[in-house]
C-alpha cells in the first residue's frame, strides 16, 4: 500500500521593511537639525541690510531695523524654528504638529525658503545683477536653503502612497482626536485666532501698492504658512474647536471687523474694506444660487446693478430722472431690494425650468441685457430713465438719523472718516446677510436647496417642488443683491453702466463674484468672504498685474480647481465629494466555506 506523504512548503519569514528614507539621503538626526538651523539664519540675517539702496521696496539697508520683507522672513524663521523643535519634542510646540506630518516641517521650512529667495531674485533682477545683495541677503537665501534641504531628508512615513517630491505635500492620512481644554481656554483659543486673523488682515491691506514686491512676499507666506498648518492638522483641531463654538467665533469675528477701521490711520483703507464688504455681501447672496442650490447663475452682477440703479434713481441726485424725489435710506433700501426680488422673480420665472448650460446661457444674456438696456436709456436710443453711458451721478451721502456720512466724526482718540461711516454701515448689513443665510440653510427650504443640488431628479421624485424651490433661492439671492447696491450706489456717489458686465478687469463682475464663491468655498459663509477678501485685495496691491490680470486670474483658478477644487473653506459635504472619492472603507470581504454535517433548519 503506498503512502502518500504530504510535503508542507514553510512560508518564509516575512522581511521587515526597510525604513523609510527621505529624498535626500541624510541621516534622521541631521535633517531633523537643519531644519531649526536654516529657520534661525532666516531670522539673524534679517537684521543685516539686505541690499545696498534704498530703491527697492521696504528699503532693507538698515542694521537691526527689520523692514519689509525681512519683517516676513522673520515670521517664515519663526514658524520654521518652532515646527523644527517642536519635531524635537520640546515641551510647549509639540502641539504645532499634532499629525506628526514631516510634511509640515517642510512646508514651514519652504515658506521662508519662498520669501528670501523671491526677494533675493526680484533685488538682482531689479537693481541689475547679484551686485546688489548685501552679505545679509545671502545670509537669508542660504538659510532658507538649508531648511528645506533637512526636511527634504526627513523620512516619509510608510503609509504615504505619494512618491518623490509629491510625497512631501501630501496631508498625514489620520489626524488623532484629542482631548478637549476646558471650556473657558477654548474660548481663549478661538479669540487668539481670530486676533492673529486680524493682525494678518490688517498688515495686508496696509502694505502700500508701490510696494508689490512686498506684498508678493506677504502672499507667499500667506499661502505657504496656511498650507503647512493644514498639514499638520491644526485646521482640522480647530475646526473641531470652533464647532463646538460657532455662535461665539462668529461674534469674534464680528467684533475683530469692528476693531478694523480703528487700525488705520489712512482713509484708503476703509475704503478697500468696505468695497470688499459690499462684494462679500454680494457673493453671499449669489452662494445660495451657485453653492446651496447648484444653479450656474452668470448674470448674477446684474441684480446689483439693479438695486443700485433703484437706489440712485429716488436718493436725490440732480442727475436723477426723478430729481424731485428723496425718499430716506430706508426707502431707498426698500426699493433696491424690492426691485431685485421683482427682477429676480420675472427672469427665474420662465428660466428656472431649464438645467445646466442652458440656465448658464439664460442667466448670462440677462446680465448681458441689463448693462446694454441701462447703457441705451438716454432718451434718443430709448426712453429717458439711466442717463444712458453717463450714468446717475452726484449720489448725496446719507444721513440716517441725523448721522452724516459724509463727515468725519471724532471717537475719543480716533477719527472715523467717510469711508469708515460705510463700512460700519456694511458690516451691519453683511451681519444680516449672514444670519439670513445660515437661517435658510438650515431650514427645511435649505435642506431641499442641499437636494435639488445634489439630483434634482431624485428630490423630485421624493416630492419636493424643484420649481418653487429653485426660485425661492433666486429670488432671495437676488434680494440681497440689491441690498448691497443701495449702499453701494452712495458710496461711489454714482452708478454707471461699465461695471455690470461677465467679465472685466476689475469687479462688480459676474466672473468675479463667481470666482469669489468657487475660490473661497461653495456653500459655507466664510468661503465667499475670504473669496471677495482675496480677489479683491490683490489686484488692488499688484498695480503691475492691470494688463495681466484676466491671464493671471485664470491661472489662479486652474491651479485652484487642480489642487483643491472644494475651496479653501470646504464644508464637509464637498470635502467628501471631492477628496473621497475611490477611498472609502471596504470591509474585508470573507470566502464562505462549506459546511460539514448537517445544519440545523434556520441555522
Amino acid at each position: 500500500m503506498n503512502t502518500m506523504t504530504t510535503t508542507t512548503k514553510s512560508t518564509p519569514p516575512a522581511m521587515d521593511t526597510p525604513p523609510a528614507r527621505g529624498l535626500l539621503p541624510l541621516p534622521a538626526g541631521l535633517a531633523r537639525a537643519l531644519v531649526p538651523a536654516g529657520g534661525l539664519i532666516t531670522v539673524v540675517s534679517a537684521f543685516l541690510p539686505w541690499t545696498w539702496t534704498s530703491d527697492f521696496a521696504g528699503d532693507l539697508t538698515y542694521y537691526g531695523y527689520p523692514a519689509g520683507l525681512q519683517l516676513l522672513a522673520i515670521v517664515a524663521g519663526v514658524i520654521t524654528v518652532a515646527f523644527g523643535l517642536g519635531a524635537h519634542g520640546v515641551k510647549g510646540l509639540r502641539w504645532l504638529n499634532p499629525g506628526k506630518s514631516p510634511n509640515a516641517l517642510f512646508l514651514a521650512a519652504l515658506s521662508a525658503f519662498a520669501v528670501t529667495w523671491y526677494t533675493g531674485i526680484a533685488i538682482t533682477i531689479e537693481l541689475g545683477g547679484l551686485v546688489n545683495l548685501e552679505p545679509g541677503g545671502l545670509l537669508a537665501m542660504a538659510g532658507g536653503l538649508v531648511g528645506v534641504l533637512g526636511a527634504l531628508g526627513l523620512p516619509q512615513p510608510a503609509d504615504n502612497e505619494a512618491t518623490g517630491l509629491a510625497a512631501y505635500f501630501s496631508r498625514p492620512a489620520h489626524i488623532p482626536e484629542a482631548d478637549l481644554p476646558s471650556d473657558w481656554v477654548q474660548r481663549v483659543i478661538l479669540t487668539l485666532v481670530v486676533a492673529l486673523g486680524l493682525v494678518v488682515f490688517t498688515y495686508g491691506i496696509g502694505i502700500d501698492p508701490e510696494e508689490s514686491e512686498t506684498f508678493i512676499g506677504f502672499v507667499l507666506l500667506l499661502a505657504i504658512g496656511a498650507w503647512a498648518l493644514n498639514t499638520s492638522g491644526l485646521t482640522v483641531r480647530y475646526s473641531r474647536l470652533n464647532a463646538g463654538h460657532r455662535g461665539f467665533s462668529t461674534t469674534m469675528a464680528f467684533i475683530a471687523a469692528v476693531i478694523f477701521p480703528f487700525t488705520q490711520s489712512d482713509d484708503h483703507n476703509a475704503n478697500l474694506g468696505v468695497n470688499i464688504l459690499i462684494f462679500a455681501t454680494v457673493a453671499l447672496g449669489l452662494n445660495i444660487v451657485v453653492g446651496l442650490t447648484g444653479l450656474l447663475d452668470l448674470g448674477y452682477v446684474a441684480f446689483l446693478g439693479v438695486g443700485a440703479y433703484a437706489a440712485a434713481l429716488v436718493s436725490g441726485s440732480e442727475f436723477s430722472r426723478f430729481s424731485g424725489v428723496h425718499v430716506p435710506f430706508w426707502g431707498a433700501a426698500l426699493i433696491g431690494m424690492g426691485s431685485s426680488l421683482v427682477f429676480g422673480v420675472l427672469i427665474g420665472a420662465p428660466t428656472l425650468r431649464l438645467r445646466g448650460d442652458y440656465l448658464a446661457i439664460v442667466t448670462l444674456g440677462f446680465g448681458e441685457i441689463f448693462r446694454i438696456a441701462v447703457n441705451n436709456m438716454d432718451g434718443s436710443s430709448g426712453p429717458d430713465i439711466t442717463n444712458g453711458p453717463d450714468g446717475i451721478t452726484n449720489v448725496p451721502d446719507l444721513n440716517v438719523f441725523g448721522f452724516d456720512f459724509s463727515q468725519s466724526h471724532d471717537l475719543g482718540p480716533f477719527t472715523i472718516g467717510r469711508f469708515a461711516n460705510y463700512f460700519f454701515l456694511m458690516l451691519i448689513f453683511t451681519a444680516i446677510v449672514v444670519l439670513v443665510f445660515t437661517r435658510a440653510a438650515d431650514s427645511r427650504i435649505g435642506r431641499s436647496w442641499v437636494a435639488i443640488r445634489e439630483d434634482e431628479t431624485a428630490a423630485t421624485a421624493m416630492g419636493i417642488n424643484g420649481f418653487r424651490v429653485k426660485l425661492v433661492a433666486f429670488a432671495l439671492g437676488a434680494t440681497l443683491a440689491g441690498l448691497a447696491g443701495t449702499v453701494y450706489a452712495h458710496e461711489t456717489y454714482g452708478v454707471v453702466p461699465n461695471p455690470y458686465q461677465f467679465a472685466g478687469a476689475a469687479p462688480p463682475n459676474s466672473a468675479f463674484l463667481l470666482a469669489a464663491v468657487v475660490l473661497g468655498g461653495m456653500g459655507t459663509v466664510g468661503g465667499p468672504l475670504l473669496g471677495a477678501s482675496l480677489l479683491y485685495l490683490i489686484p488692488e496691491k499688484l498695480g503691475f498685474l492691470k494688463e495681466y490680470e484676466l491671464l493671471a486670474f485664470g491661472v489662479a483658478l486652474v491651479l485652484l480647481m487642480r489642487f483643491r477644487p472644494e475651496g479653501i473653506i470646504s464644508d464637509s459635504r464637498k470635502k467628501l465629494e471631492f477628496r473621497a472619492t475611490g477611498q472609502m472603507d471596504v470591509p474585508d470581504q470573507t470566502t464562505l466555506e462549506p459546511a460539514t454535517g448537517v445544519a440545523k433548519a434556520g441555522g
